[in-house]
């Protein structure tokens, strides 16, 4: 049976959560290390920036090109797991010890 509009909508709102509870943790992680100072700082905050930029240009022409479908649903959906999947990379870069 197919998920109704309203069980979809739930469903990204759970990712959409989701995403806000790991993305605070790499915020928290990325503070953390950039208090510390140093060369370590300085190349959190570069590498943060330039992630963002390349994030968010490797969104815009996946959409452009139709590859997160059509609908908002699909796109929503495909949007919140294109974050999810860089800002858990970024928890498991940020947990590991050096």
């Amino acid at each position: 049976m197919p998920r109704s509009s309203n069980n979809t909508w739930f469903a990204i709102s759970v990712d959409a959560w989701n995403l806000t509870v790991e993305a605070s943790w790499v915020i928290g992680m990325r503070l953390a290390r950039m208090a510390q100072g140093g060369s370590r700082a300085e190349r959190e905050a570069r590498l943060m920036v330039t992630e963002k930029v390349a994030s968010g240009m490797e969104l815009g022409m996946a959409i452009a090109r139709g590859r997160h479908g059509s609908t908002p649903e699909t796109i929503t959906s495909a949007t919140i797991a294109h974050y999810r999947r860089d800002v858990r990379a970024n928890r498991n870069r940020l947990a590991q010890r050096r």
